[in-house]
């Protein structure tokens, strides 16, 4: 019986940040944490983990303090990552993660109000922000200058209208507390993004709104995501829902990447075929199903 930790602390507080230096190898161990958690049952939304992996270790690693802050993950399916980054800093018990996306489980596939280690998910894409927004006007309002409104969100996300008000009153009010972070993955489900609605130039369009808005490399953690202004901040990380999976070449197109789909014969990367911290059961479970759909292989 799978043991479903009702009674584990929400919120316990985190070690001091870490150093640059290790954020790369966290972003690895989220990885490896998601690949895990799939191959409990050969499902679950591991193409999101890949892509974010480095954007979670960033916001868990070293700028994240429970308690003080507020971290707003708006699709909620990006949990996966959270979850792995958070059993990482000590705010979940490594045995837990083995209960995702299982009945009764607090880690649900997709995050609700059960969901442990962040203060906010949503199922309806593009409610996050406003959210976010909300917090962050309130720490002004009630005096709390030292606490930050952190939100991950979605370059799928920005078809959404309700974000883009949310983006205009933010930077109206010159809410500087607030830093989101989009993982600009280029996929939905439908497809790409840039084919589906394209959303570019996303940098510019923040900028219009009265955000500072900085585009990275989202899979390089050592870049310095801080932000020092007095409006609102956005980082805009371009990634790949594909990241450590060496099989699917760049130009490939991760199909369903916002829906979890087995994973099956095809093995996907050396992220599982070589990587000595899986078992041979674990592999053998991802390996199950349909990965050349999975993968956007099919014949």
């Amino acid at each position: 019986m799978i043991p479903f930790h009702e009674s584990a602390p929400r919120r316990p507080a985190v070690a001091d940040p870490l150093p640059v230096a290790q954020l790369p190898g966290l972003a690895a161990r989220i990885r490896l944490h998601a690949v895990r958690m799939v191959a409990m049952h050969g499902l679950g939304y591991l193409g999101q983990a890949l892509s974010s992996a480095e954007g979670f270790a960033v916001l868990y690693g070293r700028y994240y303090r429970p308690g003080t802050d507020r971290l707003v993950v708006s699709p909620g399916h990006y949990v996966i990552a959270a979850f792995a980054a958070a059993a990482e800093r000590g705010m979940l018990d490594d045995d837990e993660l083995r209960t995702y996306g299982h009945n009764g489980s607090r880690l649900e596939a997709i995050g609700t109000e059960r969901a442990p280690a962040v203060d906010l998910t949503c199922g309806s894409l593009g409610q996050g922000l406003s959210a976010a927004v909300g917090f962050a006007l309130a720490d002004r309002l009630q005096g709390r200058p030292d606490s930050r409104t952190l939100a991950v969100v979605s370059d799928g996300e920005l078809e959404e209208g309700q974000l883009w008000e949310a983006a205009m009153f933010a930077g109206h009010h010159r809410l500087g507390a607030l830093t989101v972070l989009l993982d600009a993955n280029d996929s939905q489900v439908d497809g790409p993004v840039t084919e589906i609605t394209t959303v570019e130039p996303i940098a510019d369009k923040w900028r219009s709104f009265g955000w500072d808005a900085r585009d990275v490399d989202g899979h390089d953690a050592a870049v310095d995501h801080a932000v020092a202004t007095d409006r609102p901040a956005i980082v805009i990380a371009r990634t790949s829902t594909r990241h450590g999976l060496e099989t699917v070449g760049p130009d490939r197109v991760l199909l369903g990447s916002d829906h979890p789909y087995p994973l099956g014969e095809q093995p996907p990367g050396e992220v599982i075929r070589t990587n000595p911290g899986l078992s041979a059961t674990e592999k053998a479970a991802l390996l199950r199903g349909n990965a050349r759909t999975y993968l956007g292989l099919a014949d």
